[in-house]
C-alpha cells in the first residue's frame, strides 16, 4: 500500500519478495567495468572512474551500471576496474521494482569493491540516485529502502519524510498474490514524471513543503493530491489490519486505493481493472495495481490456504478474458540486500510490491 506517496513525503507499505537481483564481482585494474547479464544481451564496457554519461550507455540496461558509477565516484568510491555478472528472477516491466533492485544491488557491489562503505538510509538514497541518472526518471526512496530493510514475514511501514522504517508482521492468515498483467510498463515513456510535477505543483500553492502535510479538505479539488493525502490514511489503517489478520479490512482498503489509482491518479489500465476484479471474484480479499501503474502486476491478498486456488482461478478468467497470459506466484516477505565478503557469495537485493 502507498503508491504515489512517496516522493510526497508520504507514508508507505511494501514489502521485500522472495526475488533477488545478483551481482558477482570479479575486480580487475584496467580502469574499465564490464558488465554482462543473464536474462539481458550484450556486454557493457563502462570507465570505472565514473566518467562515463549513463544516458549514454549501450546496451541500455548498462546504463545502471553507469549511473552507479557515477554517484559512488562522487561519493568517493576508488573503482580500478571489475568485471561483473548480473542475474535476477525479479520479472522487469512488472511494478516489481526491477530497476531499483539492480540499482541497490549495483550500488552495494561497486561500492565494497571501490573501498566505500554504505548501508541503511544512505545506501538508498545513493541507488536511487543512480537509477536517476540511468533513467531520468525522477522516482522515490520507497523501493530501495525496501530492498534494503526487508524482513522476513514482515511488511514495512516507512515515513518517507524522515525517513523511518518500522517492520509489521504479516498475520499467518494473510496470503500474498502478485500477478502479472501480462501488459509490460516502462516509467521512462510513462507520464509518472508528470504525476509528480503536479503534486509539486498542488503543494506550492497550499503553501507546503509536500502532500505529506495537506488535509483532505485543502486537496478536495484535486484529484493527484486527492489521491495522495488519502492514500496516506489508507497506508496506516492497512498496517494495522495486516498484523491483526483482518481480511476484511484489508481487503476494503485494497480496492479503495486501486479505485483511487484508476480514478483519481489515472494510472490504471483497463487490464489492470479486469483482472483485480477477477481476483475478486476468485476468492481474493481485495487487490490493487502494484508499483507506479501503466501496466505490470496486481497485487491481492487472500486467506493463506487458499491462496493457490485463487491464483489459478484468477489467471484462467483473466486469460480467457483478455488473451493475455498472466503469471503470479505466492509470494512470501524475504530479508532484504545483503553484501558478502570479497571471494564469498554475490551482493543481492530483493525487491518489494507497494
Amino acid at each position: 500500500m502507498g503508491d504515489h506517496t512517496d516522493y510526497n513525503d508520504g507514508f508507505v507499505l511494501p514489502m521485500a519478495l522472495d526475488r533477488a537481483c545478483v551481482v558477482a564481482v570479479e575486480p580487475s585494474a584496467d580502469g574499465v567495468v564490464r558488465a554482462t547479464s543473464s536474462e539481458m544481451e550484450g556486454v557493457v564496457e563502462v570507465a570505472a572512474d565514473g566518467c562515463s554519461e549513463p544516458r549514454a550507455v549501450e546496451p541500455s540496461w548498462g546504463r545502471f551500471v553507469g549511473g552507479a558509477l557515477q554517484v559512488l565516484a562522487g561519493q568517493g568510491a576508488r573503482v580500478r576496474g571489475a568485471t561483473l555478472h548480473i542475474s535476477s528472477s525479479v520479472p522487469p516491466g512488472s511494478g516489481l521494482s526491477s530497476s531499483s533492485a539492480l540499482s541497490v544491488a549495483l550500488t552495494l557491489a561497486l561500492a565494497d569493491a571501490g573501498g566505500l562503505e554504505v548501508e541503511g538510509v544512505d545506501a538508498a538514497r545513493l541507488a536511487l540516485a543512480a537509477e536517476v541518472a540511468a533513467t531520468g526518471v525522477p522516482g522515490g526512496l520507497m523501493d530501495q529502502l525496501a530492498a534494503l530493510f526487508g524482513r522476513a514475514g514482515h511488511a514495512l511501514l516507512i515515513d518517507c519524510r524522515e525517513p523511518v522504517v518500522d517492520p509489521v508482521p504479516i498475520a499467518a492468515n494473510v496470503g500474498v498474490l502478485v500477478v502479472h498483467s501480462g501488459l509490460p510498463r516502462t516509467l521512462a515513456g510513462s507520464e509518472y514524471g508528470a504525476r509528480r510535477a503536479e503534486c509539486e505543483a498542488v503543494a506550492a500553492g497550499l503553501g507546503l513543503v509536500a502532500l505529506r502535510d495537506a488535509t483532505p479538505g485543502q486537496v478536495a479539488g484535486s484529484p493527484r493530491a486527492r489521491h495522495v493525502v488519502a492514500e496516506n490514511a489508507r497506508v496506516e489503517k492497512t498496517a494495522r489490519a495486516l498484523a491483526a489478520g483482518d481480511l476484511d479490512t484489508l481487503g476494503g482498503l485494497l480496492l479503495e486505493s486501486h479505485a483511487s489509482l484508476r480514478d483519481d491518479y489515472e494510472v490504471s489500465t483497463p487490464e489492470l481493472d479486469v483482472l483485480v476484479e477477477l481476483l475478486v471474484d476468485s476468492g481474493a480479499a481485495g487487490a490493487r495495481l502494484t508499483g507506479a501503474g501503466f501496466g505490470g502486476c496486481v497485487v491481492a491478498l487472500a486467506p493463506a490456504a487458499l491462496a493457490g486456488d485463487v491464483l489459478e482461478r484468477a489467471q484462467q478468467r483473466y486469460r480467457a478474458s483478455t488473451g493475455l497470459d498472466p503469471s503470479g506466484f505466492v509470494a512470501r516477505a524475504a530479508d532484504g540486500a545483503t553484501t558478502s565478503a570479497r571471494g564469498a557469495a554475490p551482493s543481492s537485493a530483493r525487491t518489494p510490491p507497494r
